[in-house]
């Protein structure tokens, strides 16, 4: 089986989120097993496995409780008891799956991978958790994925994992007033300057070119030439749609599942994502295809100034 895949945006993993809380909180991690130490020795893709980091990821989260699940931009952050903290990011096919205990109901959330849904563990199954009602599996195709062990918040802040972040667009920090003064000292693409994280975080492809329709502002327009007005539209259409694609559970376009191995339900909403070939839903004329940031694009060359 061939899947065709997209990395999780800020709806998606906030749903898994979700939905490891109601599965794992408070539950004790009983046994570690870590199958590929690569995944737990650093982020970049070239990363070398440490056997000495597996071994500190091991006995350092054996025996506590996942107590707080959190999620910064695409990132996951579980905290556990005695301040210790496992960062996790899924990359493009990073998957969770949840087993209940006596082989109950069995729950998957991220990038689905054929052999998970029939057996436990396979040979995408690289680290799993046992825990005092279930099992927790993390699987994962391409291995660009990870799971990064923090023995206390200290040693993680100095990471500085989220260092060049802009801010959270569901928080109340995030104003149409900090937007447009981001934006007029942008040089680059209006669609850029969205998916690089620094002024909000969270939004990528699907996002941004369903915000800029709603919007309509054509994403190869600089960010700099925003309007007040302009910018003012393009924040209501962020907020608004990351709002909505987190109460229906996200969109789910390729792989991606929630916890509970549903599918989100934006995706029926999308007016220009993966519609290339289309028409525009507002003016009937025939929607346009560009590459911008290596990624593919789609707007209505006339709804969009």
């Amino acid at each position: 089986m061939i899947y065709n895949l997209t990395m999780p945006e800020l709806p998606e993993v906030e749903n898994l989120r979700l939905g490891l809380e109601r599965s794992i909180l408070n539950q004790k991690i009983k046994k570690v097993l870590v199958l590929k130490p690569k995944l737990v020795s650093g982020k970049g893709n070239k990363r070398q496995a440490s056997l000495k980091r597996r071994r500190e990821f091991i006995l350092g989260i054996t025996g506590e409780k996942f107590i707080k699940i959190e999620r910064r931009a695409k990132n996951l952050i579980f905290r556990l008891s005695n301040g210790k903290i496992i960062l996790v990011h899924l990359k493009m096919s990073g998957q969770f799956v949840y087993k209940g205990a006596g082989n109950k109901k069995l729950i998957s959330g991220g990038h689905p991978i054929e052999l998970s849904e029939h057996r436990l563990p396979n040979k995408h199954t690289h680290v799993i958790f046992e825990l005092e009602k279930g099992t927790l599996y993390y699987n994962d195709t391409r291995m660009f994925g990870y799971l990064l062990y923090y023995p206390n918040a200290k040693k993680f802040e100095a990471e500085k994992h989220f260092a060049l972040y802009g801010l959270e667009p569901l928080s109340k920090e995030f104003t149409a007033k900090y937007f447009f003064n981001e934006l007029k000292n942008k040089t680059g693409k209006i669609k850029a300057a969205l998916m690089d994280q620094k002024i909000v975080t969270g939004l990528g492809n699907i996002y941004a070119d369903e915000s800029l329709f709603e919007a309509r502002i054509r994403p190869d327009r600089s960010a700099s030439s925003l309007s007040h007005p302009e910018a003012e539209k393009l924040y209501k259409a962020i907020t608004r749609i990351l709002k909505r694609a987190v109460k229906v559970g996200g969109s789910s376009v390729a792989t991606y599942r929630l916890l509970d191995a549903t599918r989100g339900n934006y995706a029926r909403e999308h007016k220009v994502y993966g519609k290339g070939k289309e028409l525009c839903v507002n003016c009937a004329k025939p929607l346009a295809k560009t590459t911008i940031q290596g990624r593919t694009t789609i707007f209505c060359p006339n709804c969009q100034k």
